[in-house]
């Protein structure tokens, strides 16, 4: 063997070690993303009824330390330091199973079950945000919530990198909710086109930007994109709201 020829085998082999080091994230350290949220993306998340996720519900160990999921989040109220993450989580599966999008209205906390919907505070400006917290975290002392970017950018805590917040559940979805009659389901038709490409393309962004089933469907010749089935009065009215700050001020309400 050729001196030349053992030293690019010693390269090699060094270059295949790094590789197997980097571990499951792209960035090593966590940063801001390149641009701002959108107004749509700083709508705050809309609470609905939903179960339990399959996954990110069990009690767990982390770093040697214990932490039990409470089984509901009645009244649950909690003080304490908020962090956030952004690009070096961003596209990676949280807790729960779901893929972690830093534009999204979410966050990520040790105790509350999977999902839960909770308006975080910040007591330094009072400005507050509703979450969906879909991830388990954060695993540093004192911190009790670490939210996704767009929720720390509408809360104004960027410069500082954290903030003293309260932390409420919101529990009392069914209360709140004016549920309407349940002998048809309710959805929202945003538009109809006779070009499939399109209509899927929006039922897909429509989906990610509220986090509702959203799909299109097929009929008389047009491709409608629907939201839903919705059973609350309320979300049905912010929805409507919304989507006319996303530019489709015609969408209404259709029974099947």
């Amino acid at each position: 063997m050729t001196y030349t020829n053992f030293l690019f085998i010693i390269v090699f082999i060094v270059l295949m070690g790094c590789s197997a080091q980097q571990g499951r994230y792209q960035h090593h350290h966590d940063s801001s993303p390149t641009r701002k949220p959108s107004a749509v993306e700083l709508q705050d998340a809309i609470p609905r009824v939903e179960k339990k996720s399959r996954g990110g519900n069990r009690n767990y160990t982390v770093r040697g330390i214990q932490y039990e999921v409470l089984d509901n989040a009645t009244n649950f109220k909690q003080q304490g330091e908020a962090s956030w993450y952004g690009k070096k989580f961003h596209g990676h599966l949280t807790s729960n199973g779901e893929i972690y999008n830093m534009y999204g209205m979410s966050a990520a906390h040790k105790n509350l079950p999977l999902p839960t919907y909770v308006r975080v505070t910040n007591l330094a400006n009072n400005k507050s945000v509703i979450v969906r917290v879909n991830d388990r975290g954060p695993f540093h002392k004192d911190r009790v919530i670490d939210l996704s970017y767009s929720a720390a950018y509408k809360l104004d805590m960027l410069k500082t990198g954290t903030a003293q917040v309260t932390v409420e559940a919101i529990s009392n979805i069914n209360q709140e909710a004016t549920v309407v009659n349940k002998e048809k389901a309710h959805y929202i038709q945003v538009f109809a086109t006779k070009n499939a490409t399109q209509a899927n393309k929006t039922a897909t962004k429509i989906s990610s930007l509220f986090n509702y089933p959203t799909k299109a469907k097929q009929e008389s010749g047009y491709y409608k994109v629907h939201i839903g089935p919705i059973k609350e009065k309320t979300v049905i009215t912010m929805l409507l709201e919304q989507l006319k700050t996303q530019g489709y001020p015609s969408a209404f309400t259709v029974k099947y």
